[in-house]
């Protein structure tokens, strides 16, 4: 008998890059909001949601680079 499609993806661990989870848990501790992130080849995009976030992130964009520790560009997106 075949398992259904919803008990495989419910039971699917998916695991984020570490540079992800840095960049999460650093949105979530300096300004206590959430963010999404997509990591590309040439870069790394991260989404907050407003414009006001965005220009603080911005102001810590290279100490988050240190912490990455990727040689990636971080954008920052507001959506």
């Amino acid at each position: 008998m075949s398992t259904p499609l919803g008990d495989i993806l419910r039971n699917r661990r998916v695991e984020e890059p570490a540079e992800v989870q840095v960049i999460k848990k650093f949105v979530q501790k300096q300004f206590g909001a959430s963010c999404r992130v997509v990591v590309q080849p040439q870069q790394i995009v991260i989404q907050v949601a407003s414009a006001s976030l965005a220009g603080a992130l911005r102001i810590k964009l290279h100490e988050l680079q240190k912490l990455c520790d990727t040689d990636k560009r971080l954008m920052i997106r507001i959506g």
